[in-house]
């Protein structure tokens, strides 16, 4: 193993061309961390937000004038090279997956943590994407309390998270509903959707209303009223997206929310390795099919940020090992 490796950073913030390759030293794992050669990373919007440091609001915590942590990428799977002390759930050569930081890396230094074992039947590429976009759509179909029978409708469909949430509320039973680009279509109605409609060609107020018992906006952009009369008695609306405010964000949106008369409950991520270990033994048993629209070598990270800053992804991109198969 060598003393260096490469790692995807920025100075500034910007779009993708802001985001270059560093050669810097390897790290070593402290205490209670892993380090991992890094086989896939995934992207999230999240990863987009971050290197433009938009909104602006968050800068305040972020970095003024640059972000403090230079390194894109969160979603992780990768190979275990090196155990800090008192780790003792993994060993050398092990396959994990989790979230970290910087992890547009050949190697990454991970609290264990954040990790979850992966078996052989997971391919990296397909781990990787679990993480973030997984645990969002679990946690935002446990928020609005979705279950078989269930008649759920998810407003933006067509990308990372969406494209999770409709599998796994079709997997629960669920009737889904979902709005998208024309391209996402196909994909959402193979993953499991029962009708999809243009969000081009429709508005969400000539959707029957009262009818959903879940209406899931990750799009941001229908008035809330909208997604209240579209609610069946005892429906939850779920925010879980959008872009807003150029200074706030969704923060506005989601203040607004707490005044409105209506079940609204805004989604804010988290990780929790308990529910991506789920999300393995689904992706293992063939429920859970994440849908890879691309996938770039470490040494192109840049145009895949690129292309996702785009805005026209349908699932998920992610970024591969040079030399690694996108199926493992």
């Amino acid at each position: 193993m060598t003393d260096t490796m490469t790692v995807w950073r920025q100075r500034c913030y910007g779009s993708a061309d802001a985001v270059r390759p560093e050669t810097v030293p390897v790290p070593a794992p402290r205490a209670s961390e892993v380090l991992l050669q890094t086989d896939a990373v995934a992207l999230n919007s999240g990863d987009i937000h971050l290197m433009r440091g938009e909104p602006g609001l968050v800068r305040v915590a972020l970095g003024l004038r640059g972000p403090r942590i230079r390194g894109r990428g969160m979603d992780v799977a990768g190979t275990v090279l090196a155990v800090g002390d008192g780790v003792t759930e993994f060993a050398v050569g092990d396959a994990v997956v989790g979230s970290g930081r910087e992890t547009l890396a050949d190697r990454v230094v991970v609290p264990a943590k954040r990790l979850t074992r992966l078996p052989e039947t997971v391919a990296p590429a397909i781990a990787a994407t679990l993480p973030i976009a997984g645990n969002t759509a679990v946690q935002t179909l446990d928020a609005c309390r979705v279950g078989s029978g269930a008649r759920v409708l998810i407003a933006g469909a067509g990308g990372g998270v969406g494209t999770f949430l409709v599998q796994l509320a079709a997997d629960r039973g669920a009737e889904v509903w979902a709005t998208c680009g024309e391209r996402a279509r196909p994909v959402l109605e193979r993953l499991g959707a029962a009708r999809t409609f243009d969000y081009r060609a429709l508005e969400l107020s000539d959707l029957p209303r009262g009818r959903f018992d879940a209406v899931v906006d990750i799009a941001g952009e229908p008035p809330l009223s909208v997604l209240r009369d579209l609610l069946a008695p005892g429906g939850t609306a779920a925010l879980v997206g959008g872009d807003g405010h150029p200074f706030f964000g969704p923060f506005g949106r989601i203040l607004r929310s707490a005044v409105t008369r209506g079940r609204f409950r805004p989604i804010t991520a988290v990780t929790r390795t308990e529910t991506t270990a789920q999300l393995v033994e689904l992706a293992a048993s063939g429920r859970l099919t994440p849908h890879l629209e691309r996938t770039f070598p470490l040494s192109q990270a840049g145009a895949a940020l690129a292309y996702v800053e785009a805005g026209r992804t349908v699932g998920k991109v992610v970024v591969v090992r040079d030399g690694l198969r996108p199926q493992g």
